[in-house]
């Protein structure tokens, strides 16, 4: 690899492979060692193509989910199954490696600058401003649907169709959109216990000690011809457990009870 040689986003490929490095090695004992990363399904990302491979999950917070995720594809790439034992794996990272961020989320603070030359394709969101939902939904940007093609045809995307770290919010119809215009082969990973182990961006760790966990299914099966969006929408969503059907399964009262917990956990700063 030559050393300025750049990706098709301009980014240089030497400073981003280090940053992969040093990024790594500064967050390794967030998921082995202060909080246990339990990984199920690593044996599927060995086996997917190089590239058009979009990966779906629910979001807990805006950075410790994609940051696992390169800890365990890069770990699974180099052979380790189900762990991220010994961060050797980082020295080699695959890097045509992408993740959809917000735009707004890259751009507040130094950090989040330095975590988008990792990899972040920004995107505007239409339904969403500063922290809250807005009533008049603004224009999609067609420069963000056609980044997000180059990434795949580049490498893999990493995509959470809900846009929100709350859970069981609406999946977004752009994702199934993309899906149904780009064919990727789609892989659902469905995370729990980024909330309780890390602040809303995911950058302080606020308890030890805690599981989290770190499920990577089988590709979605999908009819990229004849599904319609609407069909793709429910099925990412029940590929990452996000379909209101779930919420039956558990009792408001323990959601409730739950979600106290989790503001009581929350560090005041």
């Amino acid at each position: 690899m030559g050393l300025f040689k750049r990706n098709p986003f301009g980014h240089i490929l030497f400073i981003k492979k280090w940053l992969i490095r040093v990024l790594g090695a500064m967050t390794h004992r967030r998921y082995r060692g202060f909080n246990e990363l339990q990984i199920e399904g690593s044996e599927i990302i060995k086996n997917l193509p190089d590239t058009n491979v979009l990966f779906i999950s629910n979001h807990q917070t805006y950075f410790a989910d994609v940051v696992a995720m390169f800890h365990v594809f890069n770990a699974s790439l180099s052979g380790r199954q189900d762990t991220i034992k010994n961060i050797g794996y980082l020295w080699q990272p695959k890097m045509n490696l992408y993740y959809v961020a917000a735009k707004e989320t890259m751009q507040a603070g130094l950090l989040p600058r330095i975590l988008a030359y990792v990899g972040a394709i920004t995107v505007e969101r239409t339904w969403r401003a500063k922290g809250v939902d807005v009533t008049e939904k603004r224009d999609v940007n067609p420069n963000d649907t056609e980044n997000i093609r180059i990434a795949l045809e580049d490498g893999w995307v990493i995509t959470f169709p809900q846009g929100t770290t709350k859970s069981f919010k609406p999946v977004r119809k752009g994702t199934a959109h993309i899906i149904k215009q780009h064919k990727p082969v789609v892989i659902p990973i469905v995370i729990d216990g980024f909330r309780r182990s890390f602040d809303k961006k995911g950058l302080r760790m606020k308890k030890k000690g805690i599981l989290q966990s770190f499920i990577i299914k089988e590709p979605l099966d999908i009819d990229y011809e004849n599904d319609t969006i609407d069909e793709i929408v429910e099925k990412v969503e029940y590929a990452i457990e996000q379909h209101p059907s779930f919420l039956k399964v558990i009792p408001a009262e323990e959601l409730k009870v739950q979600e106290e917990l989790n503001q009581m956990r929350r560090w005041g700063y």
